[in-house]
């Protein structure tokens, strides 16, 4: 399994000219903790996420005063970037530019011994210098449950009718305002996994019968979820 079977698209990104409130707002909005940062002409320049809007001044979250002796032993440096990531208003500001990627045919299990050692949740995947998708650990845990370990070993034929079967309900989908995108819709012998926010319980009916009438469906599975409530203001 490589990084194309699994991963999200289209991804939600952030500008890099975002406010950090526009770039928490659409954190929130799309249930997720991370996302791509992308400049004008769509290439990718950074990586924005939780971790880096935790501590801000606007909340009452930003680094707390320390004693005299602490402030003395730490470099000037890493007390500059603390207090730029508490006051900052672009999203450009705050990201970290290191940000590590992958290519459409990395193997899955690569992806997840890179999470792990380098201590991220998420990689932008790549393809000739553009993004094409984000493999994060939650596309892990969904393959994880929808595949199980029969999957590496189902034959050919079988892999090759849920891709078929897949391509089907994508087409199904085409054009509706309510379509999932392709990394939230997991086939696996004959059996269809619906992953993804949904705004009503109409539109997780409207998804699950248009994978029903896909020919070769044995089930249909939804984990689909409504959002979370926004506080106002």
């Amino acid at each position: 399994m490589r990084a194309a079977d699994i991963m999200t698209r289209p991804v939600v990104t952030a500008d890099a000219d975002m406010t950090v409130r526009d770039a928490a707002r659409t954190m929130v909005l799309a249930g997720i903790s991370g996302m791509p940062v992308i400049d004008r002409e769509g290439v990718l320049v950074g990586m924005v996420t939780e971790g880096d809007l935790l501590h801000r001044e606007e909340i009452g979250t930003g680094v707390a005063r320390r004693s005299w002796w602490l402030d003395l032993l730490s470099s000037t440096r890493k007390l500059a970037d603390e207090y730029v990531k508490a006051h900052a208003r672009k999203v450009s500001e705050v990201m970290s530019t290191n940000v590590i990627t992958v290519d459409e045919d990395c193997p899955v299990a690569r992806i997840a011994e890179l999470l792990e050692r380098r201590r991220i949740k998420r990689v932008p995947v790549m393809r000739d210098g553009k993004m094409v998708g984000l493999v994060s650990r939650a596309n892990l845990l969904r393959a994880l449950v929808t595949l199980g370990p029969a999957a590496s070993v189902a034959p050919a034929a079988a892999r090759s009718d849920d891709r078929t079967i897949h391509a089907a309900i994508m087409q199904a989908m085409k054009g509706e305002r309510w379509a999932l995108p392709a990394a939230s819709v997991i086939v696996d012998k004959g059996i269809v996994h619906l992953w993804g926010i949904v705004t009503s319980d109409e539109e997780a009916k409207a998804l699950r019968v248009a994978a029903e009438n896909v020919p070769g469906v044995r089930e249909v599975v939804s984990h689909l979820e409504l959002p979370s409530m926004l506080p106002a203001g």
